[in-house]
C-alpha cells in the first residue's frame, strides 16, 4: 500500500495534528514517460506552512491533496530513457510512500553522497544558503554579516559560507543553548537569543560597527532591529518571513520601510533558489568539498518514520530541531 499524509484543512493559527489525515491507497503504476519513485527521505521546511496560506511562487495547497514536499527517493520502475531502476532522484511528491511521476519534475543526483546529505546540506537547501548569502548579499571580506534563524537548516549553511568569505557573524536564535552551539560549534563570532528580549539593544551590543549583510529568515522583530543598524548601502537577502508563518494573523511590515531603506540607500531583493539553477553543479561541487574537507559541518536533525511527519513540523515551529530537518521514510 501507499501510505500518504493528505492536507485536511487550512489551520487557524498554529498547525496541529488535526490539519492532516492519514490515509493507505494503492501504489500507483506509471504511464509512459513516467517514473515510478519511492521515498527515502523527505524535507521539512518553514514552506510547508507557508504553502498553507496561499499561492507563493507555487499555487496554495488545498484540501485533500497530498501534503506537499520535497523528497529524495529511489527509482523503482522507469517509463523514460535517462533514468534506470535504482537511481536516486530528487522533487516535490509530497508526503507519501511511493508516486509516478513525469520525468520533467525529478533530477537525478549523482553526487555520491549520503541520503541526509542530499536531502538538505547538499541540495535545497544547502543551494539557499549558497546563493542567497554569495548571490544576493554579496558579502566582502571584513564585512559583518547578520543571520536570522541562524540555528535552523539554511541559517547553519549561510553563517559557516560567511565564514569561509572571511566576514564576521553574528546569528539570532530561539534559546541561550542554541545561540551557545552556533559560537562552540559552528564558529559564529556572536549569537543572540531574541526569545531574551531587547533584541535591538544586543544586536548593537554584537555588531558595533553596525552590520552589511542581513540574511533574513524570519522576519518580524529581528528585520526591524536590523534596518536601523544596517550600514549604507548594506545589502539585505530575503529568503523567508518564518515568524509570520505559523500565526493566526500576520503582523504588519516594518515600519522603517522604506525610510531607512531610501536614505542608508540599502538593498533588499528576495529570491528562489531555482532562479540560480543554471548553476546548480558548480554551487553543489563547492559545498560538497567544503563538507568533505571539515570547513563546513552539514548538520542534520532526523526523525524515522513517515507517520511522525506532522509532529515533526510542528516541532520545527516550536525551534525543537537543529539544521535541517529530515524524515528518514524508508
Amino acid at each position: 500500500m501507499n501510505r500518504q499524509w493528505l492536507y485536511a484543512k487550512q489551520p487557524q493559527g498554529k498547525i496541529g495534528t488535526d490539519t492532516f489525515q492519514w490515509t493507505e491507497t494503492a501504489i500507483p503504476a506509471p504511464k509512459e514517460g513516467e517514473i515510478l519513485v519511492r521515498t527515502r527521505m523527505l524535507s521539512l521546511d518553514p514552506a510547508n506552512r507557508a504553502w498553507m496560506m496561499g499561492k507563493t511562487y507555487r499555487d496554495a495547497l488545498e484540501p485533500g491533496q497530498v501534503m506537499s514536499g520535497f523528497a529524495i527517493g529511489e527509482v523503482v520502475e522507469s517509463k523514460v530513457p535517462g533514468l534506470a531502476k535504482g537511481d536516486i532522484v530528487e522533487g516535490d511528491w509530497g508526503w507519501q510512500d511511493y508516486a509516478a511521476l513525469p520525468a520533467r519534475r525529478l533530477v537525478k543526483r549523482t553526487t555520491k553522497a549520503p541520503l541526509e546529505l542530499l536531502i538538505g546540506p547538499l541540495s535545497v537547501t544547502g543551494l539557499t544558503a549558497y546563493f542567497g548569502l554569495l548571490e544576493v548579499g554579496r558579502p566582502k571580506p571584513g564585512d559583518t554579516v547578520l543571520v536570522s534563524a541562524a540555528a535552523g537548516a539554511v541559517g547553519t549553511m549561510v553563517g559557516q559560507i560567511a565564514k569561509l568569505s572571511g566576514c564576521r557573524v553574528v546569528g539570532t536564535a530561539g534559546g541561550q543553548d542554541k545561540c551557545d552551539w552556533l559560537v562552540r560549534e559552528l564558529g559564529f563570532d556572536a549569537a543572540i537569543d531574541y526569545k531574551a528580549g531587547g533584541v535591538r539593544r544586543a544586536l548593537a551590543a554584537a555588531c558595533p560597527d553596525g552590520i552589511d549583510v542581513y540574511f533574513d529568515n524570519t522576519g518580524g522583530a529581528v528585520l526591524d532591529a536590523a534596518l536601523s543598524l544596517m550600514n549604507l548601502r548594506g545589502r539585505i537577502a530575503c529568503c523567508g518571513n518564518v515568524s509570520q508563518y505559523d500565526v493566526e494573523k500576520p503582523a504588519p511590515g516594518p515600519m522603517a520601510v522604506p525610510g531607512l531603506v531610501v536614505t542608508k540607500r540599502l538593498r533588499m531583493e528576495g529570491f528562489i533558489v531555482m532562479d540560480f539553477y543554471d548553476r546548480r553543479a558548480e554551487a553543489e561541487r563547492r559545498l560538497a568539498r567544503w563538507v568533505a574537507e571539515g570547513r563546513i559541518k552539514a548538520v542534520v536533525d532526523i526523525v524515522d518514520g513517515l507517520d511522525k511527519a506532522p509532529a515533526a513540523l510542528i516541532g520545527l515551529f516550536e525551534g525543537r530541531n537543529r539544521g535541517k530537518m529530515a524524515v528518514r521514510v524508508s
